[in-house]
């Protein structure tokens, strides 16, 4: 419809995963080298993980048509929610092998298999699996698939697997009965999003690819197309396809930043509803906040109600009767509740660093010295430690501590905020000192990842803690271990020292917490170490660590 407006071959940004348009960013650069590696070398697995949208199937498509070796056979599984057996038999149907008589069992299906495979090996072939949205295998063919890679000779092995997956995939192979598959991965790689610069180029690229001859999009509209979609190309796509479709219906030629913003809230099903009521719950927020702030903050003089009851009167005439007109009673319709967006907009000059900070400090007892030394100054002078750093919403519930988190509202403002308690579904937040409650989601579509928190490491100095180290924090990392589970008991000539065993217990306590795992007791370790001991005064997001279900340490592991 508008390609011929804007003198295009073709739609720049459809959807449909096409190698031609495949934009090589740094990160899909290495991610499809190494693709390539797990294509080209013998044995074990390759993982490629990614978040929905970031050009995962992008890149195995340009694999198989660009990269792939003159002599390797290729089976692709695209739909992995099926049976143990049906998946041997998509590979036997992929592979174009002569299924066996007795068509219903796994065995004669292996055997068949195995069989190809020492024939392909035998001809000099290799042959490739590559398993897409391979997050939802169930753990039954997962196992299957670990046995696949016993199909080998003394040599190598017959089978080359790559699994491609959403960020599930990794929580799934971090599981301790999939230990074994997981070990037998060879090379991982997890596919982020664009940055602002590469949003910027992808757009140019596909619009290149597609035949722009000119700039359609001007340097707003590619930073208003980054902040929506936080670099997603997929996301990135379907906006800037609606904002052609848009400005060809208002024939513009050039794409602005308010044609992006319409196109995003088009996409996204949002509707401008503000009527009366809502303008007056904004105008009723606002005030609230205004005044809240100011008791809890002392920005404001005191008013006198007093002299303005008495000025009231004073202006009304004394000899003037008065009408008294009664009107049948309404009841107003309730007005829609404020968002937490329009929340911090109204509240903007609260929700700086310095506010928050001082609502942080507050939560741990301690006051916030505005223009003195730094935070994490005056929080080490209290026995504390700052840990600043990007983190899932799960990790941060994990953490178990207050924290400052950047929030980005709809015109790519920042905003300071502290979350101070989470309840299943919903959070509290404190906005320069004023306590309001929201729905977690809409925390997380505004935050990305960022925050600030306080914690009291052992000795009140912050250490990691490595293989030969010793001392006091090594005596208690081993007895708070222990404290947390029988499991984590360990047995040593000196408890200060960290030595082989320790590290052995410290590796598993990462494992069952899904943290990375590599036997030292960093910052994280030791927070989480921390918040299952019990109460120590520190502040929580929850009192109770987590509820049985979301259990820290998974339950069939304390069995």
């Amino acid at each position: 419809m508008y390609t011929s407006f804007f003198g295009l071959n073709e739609k720049p940004f459809s959807i449909t995963p096409d190698p031609r348009y495949l934009f090589m960013s740094e990160r899909h650069g290495e991610a499809l080298a190494h693709l390539v590696y797990g294509v080209t070398e013998s044995g074990g697995f390759v993982q490629l993980t990614g978040e929905v949208g970031t050009g995962k199937t992008t890149l195995v498509r340009t694999l198989l048509l660009n990269r792939m070796p003159d002599n390797a056979d290729v089976a692709v599984v695209l739909n992995p929610q099926i049976t143990a057996h049906e998946f041997l038999l998509t590979i036997c149907e992929e592979l174009s092998i002569g299924i066996p008589a007795e068509r219903d069992s796994i065995k004669a299906l292996t055997d068949a298999l195995n069989g190809h495979l020492l024939d392909a090996h035998a001809e000099g072939r290799r042959t490739i699996l590559v398993v897409d949205e391979a997050q939802n295998l169930a753990p039954a063919v997962l196992e299957q698939v670990r046995l696949l890679t016993n199909l080998e000779t003394s040599k190598q092995k017959l089978l080359q697997i790559i699994l491609i997956g959403q960020p599930e995939l990794r929580e799934l192979l971090g599981r301790n009965d999939l230990r074994q598959l997981a070990q037998r991965i060879t090379g991982r790689y997890h596919l982020e999003p664009l940055t602002r610069e590469e949003t910027a180029l992808y757009v140019e690229h596909r619009l290149r690819v597609a035949g722009a001859l000119g700039e359609v999009f001007d340097a707003a509209a590619k930073k208003e197309v980054f902040r929506l979609s936080q670099g997603v190309p997929r996301l990135i796509n379907v906006i800037c396809d609606r904002a052609l479709l848009g400005a060809y219906a208002g024939e513009s030629r050039v794409i602005t930043r308010r044609l992006i913003k319409r196109a995003a809230a088009e996409v996204s099903g949002e509707v401008d509803t503000k009527s009366g009521s809502r303008q007056l719950a904004i105008a009723a927020g606002l005030i609230a906040v205004a005044l809240v702030a100011a008791s809890i903050w002392s920005v404001t003089k005191d008013l006198n109600p007093a002299d303005d009851r008495t000025m009231l009167q004073s202006d009304l005439p004394t000899a003037a009767p008065i009408a008294v007109i009664t009107m049948p009673e309404e009841i107003p319709p309730e007005p829609a509740p404020v968002t937490l967006v329009e929340e911090l907009v109204l509240a903007n000059e609260l929700s700086s660093i310095d506010f928050a900070l001082a609502s942080l400090f507050d939560l741990w007892g301690l006051e916030y010295a505005r223009g003195a030394q730094d935070s994490c100054s005056q929080a080490a002078a209290a026995g504390l430690a700052c840990l600043v750093q990007r983190s899932s919403w799960n990790g941060l519930r994990q953490l178990n501590r207050p924290a400052i988190l950047s929030l980005i509202d709809n015109d790519g403002e920042s905003h300071q905020v502290v979350l101070t308690a989470i309840h299943g579904n919903s959070v509290d937040l404190s906005i320069g000192g004023v306590a309001v409650t929201h729905a977690a989601s809409e925390v997380t579509d505004m935050w990305f990842g960022q925050f600030m928190l306080l914690w009291r490491p052992p000795g009140g100095v912050p250490v990691s803690l490595s293989p030969g180290s010793r001392g006091s924090d090594v005596a208690w990392l081993r007895k708070s271990l222990s404290a947390i589970d029988a499991r984590y008991d360990s047995i040593a000539i000196r408890d200060d020292v960290y030595d082989s065993e320790l590290e052995s217990v410290v590796r598993q306590f990462q494992k069952d917490n899904r943290l990375a795992v590599d036997g030292l007791a960093g910052r994280q370790t030791l927070i989480i170490i921390n918040s299952l001991l019990g109460p120590d005064g520190s502040p929580r997001l929850a009192q109770l660590a987590m509820t049985e279900s979301e259990a820290v340490i998974p339950k069939l592991a304390r069995e």
